[in-house]
Formats: structure tokens, sequence, C-alpha cells
């Protein structure tokens, strides 16, 4: 089914959501518009973004192209997150003050009364928990968000502001926005499906093709036009030099002769292999052109154990959940 619930909340999204407005230099104003198009088109209906993506303008831009489409406004999803708004000390962080007036300025960009859900970024562990809750609680109760839910926070963090909410009756979060793909499991297959069972929590995953590492475009190097050699990218380009990075370059040119043996392309397996996880909502697609956006949205619909199964032998770094090792 295309449609899920977002965690245990009522909120239905689309399975993938488009989550690129970030580099704005790359994508220009009509690609951006083209994408947001074909995605809403296919039924996308989750877009994502932040209040740091090119320092605003990215949130510009979609407000910009959601006023000139005309949808109508409860046709679609508008996520988007708070931490790292302006250069003062108190524009950043997770304090009532930030939260506030950071989710005002997302507003006023995305000229948007209200966002469906805002994230809580956690690089940040100034401000107290209770006082996080309150706001994001303040924040929904004034209309200006629909849910709120937490970004790269740990399950403990995310246990705690449960715990907080029903210990003052407030509003805990309904979703974690996790990074996830072959190399990068653990959180959400393991800590975040007992909190999905717990406490309801979904997964909204992104990079699920780690910066583009899956598709296989560095395999024989890094090419002068990819994202691994863009400024401020040396930490791309170092892991995909590094010997860590050969093995994994080793085992994607296993999985691609396994997507060709299946009958699709290897970001196509890669976004099926990250939807088959349980409390796994919606997966964020990164893309550049509607070429990728298309393949990308022609995820194989089924996922047999056998085939999961092949892979987790090919990957070699399934990991196991706290039941199976008191087993």
């Amino acid at each position: 089914p295309f449609y899920r619930n977002l965690g245990k909340s009522g909120l239905r999204v689309s399975c993938l959501g488009l989550g690129n407005f970030k580099p704005l230099n790359k994508i220009r104003l009509s690609m951006a518009e083209n994408l947001m198009t074909v995605a809403y088109e296919n039924g996308v209906n989750l877009f994502d973004t932040a209040e740091v993506y090119a320092s605003g303008r990215a949130e510009i831009t979609l407000g910009n192209i959601i006023k000139k489409k005309g949808w109508r406004r409860s046709s679609f999803v508008i996520t988007t997150k708070i931490y790292w708004g302006g250069q003062a000390e108190t524009e950043r962080g997770l304090s009532r003050k930030h939260i506030i007036e950071g989710l005002r300025g997302s507003l006023s960009r995305l000229q948007l009364d209200y966002v469906d859900i805002v994230f809580a970024n956690r690089n940040d562990v100034n401000s107290p928990m209770e006082e996080i809750v309150r706001a994001m609680t303040f924040v929904i109760n004034q209309g200006m968000a629909m849910y709120w839910g937490t970004s790269r926070w740990s399950a403990m963090e995310i246990m705690e502001a449960y715990s907080v909410a029903r210990q003052f009756n407030l509003i805990p979060p309904v979703c974690e926005q996790a990074e996830y793909h072959y190399f990068q499991r653990d959180k959400v297959e393991v800590q975040l499906p007992e909190l999905y069972h717990k406490i309801g929590v979904g997964a909204m995953t992104w990079s699920p093709l780690a910066c583009g590492l899956i598709t296989g475009k560095y395999s024989d190097g890094v090419p002068e036009c990819s994202r691994a050699a863009m400024k401020g990218y040396q930490w791309l380009k170092e892991r995909v030099n590094s010997e860590e990075g050969r093995r994994q370059l080793a085992k994607i040119k296993e999985l691609h002769l396994l997507a060709d043996r299946l009958g699709c392309t290897a970001a196509q397996l890669a976004i099926a292999w990250c939807l088959r996880s349980e409390g796994v909502s919606s997966v964020l697609l990164g893309v550049s052109n509607t070429d990728q956006l298309l393949e990308n949205l022609g995820i194989l619909s089924q996922m047999t154990p056998q085939t999961v199964t092949e892979m987790d032998a090919l990957l070699g770094n399934k990991p196991h959940s706290k039941k199976e090792s008191r087993a």
C-alpha cells in the first residue's frame, strides 16, 4: 500500500516523501517545481524541509511552489525541522524561545498558517526535556503545527520525551527522523520498532541511497559532478575512498547483480528494502531530476522473505534485537 499511518497516529502519509530542498544551487527553481509536481501527481503527499536548508531559502522555494500550484492545503503534508535558525546564540537550539520563534520564521517563509509536523533536531543537550515538550505542545495548541516529532534523537531521549508528556499531560512525539540504509541499520531495525510498539512512535527515514553510494556512481572513483566532489562534502569523499568504503562498494556491486536479476534498479531495490522494515512510515527521497524521481517511485511492490534473507547474507551486518541475543 502506498499510504501508511505515521507511527500510530491517524495521519496518512505516502510511503515515499520528497525531502530534497537542500542544494538549491544545484536544483534550480523550475526543476524543484517539476519535481514537486511529478511527485504530487504520482500520489506523494509528504514534503520535508528545514529552517537550516540553504539558510531558509529552501522553505521560501517550497512555499512559492505550493502557492503557485494552488493545491488544496488539506491534500498534502509539510514537515520542517527546527534547530539551526540563525547566527545569534538565541537563534539555534531547542529553547522554548527558539522553537516558537523558529517555527514562526518557517511559517512566514513557507507562506503557510501551519506545518503538519515540526521536528526537533537534537544536536542540543542544553534544553531541558520538559521545556522542549511544553514548547512543542504549545505550538500544536496554537495551531502552528498538527504534530511534532524528533530528528536524530536516541531511543532513550524519545522515551524520556514520551514520559515527560505523559507525566504533565502534554503531547508526545509521533515520529523520529533517522538515517537508514544498507550500512546504517541498528537504530531503525532494533531500537525504533520497540518504541513503535511501546509508545507508537513511527520512523521517517532519510538517505536510503547512502548519499548516492548505493547507486554505484562511486564504483570507479569520485566523478567530477557528484556530491562527493562538492565543497563541504570532503567527509563523503573520504568515506568512499576508505577501506570500509571499498568493502561497501564491493557489496554494492553484488546488490546490483541481484537487482538485475529481480528486474529493478539498484535504487529501487534499496528503497523497497528500507520500506520493508517495521515501523517505517515513509522514506524521504533526495532526487535531483524527474528521471530519478520516477525511477524511485517505481519501487518493487513486494520484498519476498527470500530476497530479504539473501540481502542480509550478502550485507552480513544484520543487527540482533535484544530478544534474539537473550535467546
